[in-house]
């Protein structure tokens, strides 16, 4: 994972660098490629920021070690919500929201919202229940 960790590092980095050298060759008047390269980097620095914390959490892995094997990753991996609806709601109220944007506000405001309910649904769904922890 530390590989991983110092790749998505450098790519992120990277995407901001090259973000801010081309601001300033177009002068920094073309606003749809400026941005779309410093949000490429934030991202992958947030995928960094994650496998950082995953790697402070968990320790090394099969795949830090030189003698690691696959079977090695067996086991398990998370909590994952069994017979959950939350994100098809969620992924409906996003694409509602997007189609929104094309159609008018008043579509727009609904999809936002439905994915506000289905989001908060998502997140307590661990709360009470059959899943209550």
């Amino acid at each position: 994972m530390k590989v991983n960790i110092k790749l998505f590092t450098i790519l992120g980095v990277f995407f901001i660098i090259i973000g801010t050298i081309y601001g300033f060759w177009v002068r920094w008047t073309e606003w749809a490629g400026i941005p779309a390269l410093y949000a490429v980097g934030a991202m992958v620095l947030m995928i960094a920021f994650y496998l950082q914390l995953t790697d402070n959490k968990y320790g090394d892995g099969p795949s830090d070690q030189a003698e690691g094997e696959i079977s090695e990753y067996a086991g398990e991996y998370g909590r994952f919500a069994p017979w959950s609806w939350w994100p098809l709601g969620l992924g409906t109220a996003c694409a509602i929201v997007f189609a929104g944007l094309a159609i008018g506000w008043w579509v727009f405001y609904i999809g936002v919202g439905a994915a506000l309910f289905f989001l908060v649904g998502w997140v307590f769904e661990y709360s009470k229940g059959d899943h209550a922890h």
